[in-house]
């Protein structure tokens, strides 16, 4: 891998404008983030640029507004709740648009140590676009950017790719150790490992899939992902969720050998009753009006059993429809399963992972001597990293431009 600098190697940083790129692309829930991990996971370095009183920038977006101005989208609930959340944010200045006469004078008059949080950097068409006129006029507001938003880096927009070609460039103090922590991944792991797969989709996990399906020993499936395999076998599956696009593709890798699927699933009935059913009694039912929504029992302790003796694992999302009760029941079974073994190397990501990790109440995991675990703030970035690819962000870093000046 291509070496970047991080905030570490800056030497001249005492009162600069820095512009970062964070993520609070958050799950609110009446008007608050079910889940601050993301945030949690940048104050590292905002502690470390407290000393040197820069005035900070910070970049988000929130949610998929298409280049238009849309309430809805607005980060402005955000920032308030930030306002709350920690001291580091109690002066916070949260700037509507920050090309207009105000929102420019705002960012112009901040001092040392203030911290500003522009409007959601997609209201603006250039962002997506990836418009160097764009980051142009972003990168007029800082002197540095940092890349504290792994879990975006694999999009080539404006304030992930562009402004690196015109500013001094580094990764934060999380971004460094999402990528230190997934490359050991990729370079060495262990076996017996394990793959768990839920989520709705096999296409934005289909690269992961590929890259490791000669190199784990098992390959557990869960989520609606385990849907469209089930259909691909020709299994009833009701009116189940799946992705039809991917049969075929679904149909080639169940020749795996350490493809394993659910034996027996969850499911809601058309008059709402909820039963648990041996996969190939599915075929039996007199109606096709149903929904698999979890995994069941019996596909629980055969997954558990393998997780127990597991000494790699990864895992990227939810193995029922978690929303909702009882059908949180499988995904709990199972982060619980991965959380007692004291043995394996851990790795666990996504955005919807994170939430349910939230939501079963465990004690967040962290890295220790015993228990080697390891929760990424990506999802598709993550992923697309354990694919192999290589990301947009972390590209422009390591291209970034020479640092002469800020290295005096």
């Amino acid at each position: 891998m291509a070496f970047f600098r991080t905030i570490k190697n800056i030497k001249n940083l005492y009162g600069k404008r820095v512009l970062m790129r964070v993520d609070f692309n958050f799950t609110l829930k009446d008007g608050k983030p079910i889940d601050s991990f993301r945030l949690k996971a940048i104050f590292p370095t905002l502690e470390f640029l407290k000393p040197f009183r820069t005035k900070l920038i910070l970049i988000s977006h929130f949610g998929e507004p298409k280049g238009k101005f849309d309430k809805k989208y607005s980060l402005e609930p955000i920032a308030k709740w930030l306002l709350n959340q920690d001291k580091i944010f109690q002066n916070l200045k949260f700037i509507v648009n920050p090309f207009d006469k105000e929102g420019g004078e705002t960012i112009q008059n901040l001092k040392e140590g203030d911290i500003a949080l522009l409007e959601n950097i997609r209201f603006w068409k250039g962002e997506e676009e990836n418009n160097p006129k764009f980051a142009q006029k972003l990168a007029n507001f800082g002197d540095i950017y940092i890349n504290e938003a792994f879990s975006v880096s694999h999009r080539a927009h404006s304030s992930i790719t562009g402004l690196p070609k015109i500013l001094p460039s580094y990764a934060g103090i999380n971004f460094e150790n999402e990528v230190n922590n997934l490359n050991q991944v990729l370079k060495k792991y262990h076996h017996p490992f394990t793959l768990i797969l839920g989520g709705a989709k096999i296409s934005t996990k289909l690269g992961l899939l590929l890259n490791f399906k000669n190199k784990a020993n098992f390959i557990l499936i869960g989520g609606a992902m385990a849907n469209t395999f089930l259909k691909a076998k020709e299994s009833n599956i009701g009116n189940s969720l799946i992705e039809e696009t991917m049969l075929s593709k679904a149909k080639g890798i169940l020749k795996q050998k350490n493809l394993i699927l659910p034996n027996d699933v969850m499911i809601k009935m058309r008059n709402k009753k909820i039963r648990i059913i041996d996969i190939y009694k599915l075929n039996d039912l007199k109606h096709n009006d149903f929904k698999i929504l979890d995994i069941g029992p019996k596909t629980i302790k055969k997954f558990s059993d393998i997780i127990k003796t597991s000494k790699e694992i990864i895992w990227n999302g939810p193995l029922g429809y978690f929303e909702e009760k009882p059908f949180t029941q499988g995904t709990v079974k199972i982060i619980q399963s991965i959380l007692s073994n004291k043995k394996a190397r851990i790795t666990i990501g996504g955005g919807e992972t994170i939430v349910c990790l939230g939501q079963a109440k465990v004690k967040r995991p962290m890295p220790n001597a015993e228990n080697k675990i390891f929760v990424s703030t990506g999802g598709g970035a993550m992923l697309e990293f354990l694919s192999g690819k290589e990301l947009p962000g972390l590209i422009a870093l390591t291209k970034n431009k020479d640092l002469v000046n800020l290295n005096k």
